[in-house]
């Protein structure tokens, strides 16, 4: 009875399943604390870096967003968050730390060997260390290997830019909100003096003096003054010629 599989040269091909590659990654893998812990877009970009591994690649991986982003990732926060996971688990070494404006960084999987490339960071190779997803960090401490934690440290530790030189030494100063002459107080007057009445000054009122004006009189119920004449009562003010 046939089981799918038949021989064809020095290789064997499984006719159960699609033709193509396909990504081979160990149960031990899988299986172990650390990937259990391992967030959603943690677990989904530790296959996406098992999608690349080939004959001779492990060391020359990639994980840049102009990779990433056909391939569905959107969100180069929630790559770095989940980078910095598989980094600090073991799962992913670095070997080649990216910088501006067009330096990519390279990883290799921990659960392969690192091939032979060129062009490694100096000290890659000696800190990788086959299967640390699957060691304690008193092991790795031992060993004289990095632990976990100081993998996670070593990530957070900002990268060299191409644009770094542009910060002064000195830093960064913060801009005075006053002017540098000092703040000054405001006057209290307007600059050009205080504003003067277009009139001239009248120190009398404008009715006349109260004692300029003539007395009220009553004569017979009728008001008058001494100077005017009742209009309509026939009579003349006081000191005034009779009518005729």
């Amino acid at each position: 009875m046939s089981n799918g599989r038949h021989s064809r040269g020095r290789g064997m091909t499984d006719l159960s399943r699609d033709g193509g590659g396909f990504v081979a990654m160990p149960w031990s893998v899988l299986d172990c604390p650390a990937y259990a812990r391992l967030s959603h877009p943690g677990r989904s970009l530790l296959w996406e870096f098992a999608r690349q591994v080939g004959r001779d690649n492990n060391g020359r991986l990639r994980c840049s967003m102009n990779y990433l982003r056909p391939r569905g990732w959107n969100s180069s926060d929630v790559v770095t968050r989940a980078k910095r996971e598989l980094i600090a688990d073991g799962f992913v070494h670095e070997t080649v730390m990216g910088c501006r404006p067009n330096k990519a960084s390279w990883y290799a999987v921990t659960w392969r060997a690192l091939d032979k490339l060129p062009g490694y960071d100096a000290g890659a190779e000696a800190r990788f260390v086959r299967g640390a997803y699957a060691l304690t960090a008193a092991v790795l401490h031992k060993a004289g290997k990095p632990t976990r934690g100081e993998l996670y440290d070593r990530w957070r530790t900002p990268k060299p830019t191409q644009n770094a030189a542009l910060r002064p030494v000195e830093g960064v100063e913060t801009v005075p909100i006053a002017p540098p002459h000092g703040a000054g107080v405001a006057p209290v007057t307007l600059s050009h003096g205080a504003v003067r009445s277009p009139f001239a000054y009248v120190p009398a009122p404008p009715h006349g003096h109260h004692l300029d004006m003539p007395s009220a009189g009553d004569i017979d119920g009728v008001a008058f003054t001494s100077r005017t004449n009742v209009k309509g009562s026939g009579m003349a003010a006081p000191g005034s010629p009779s009518p005729q």
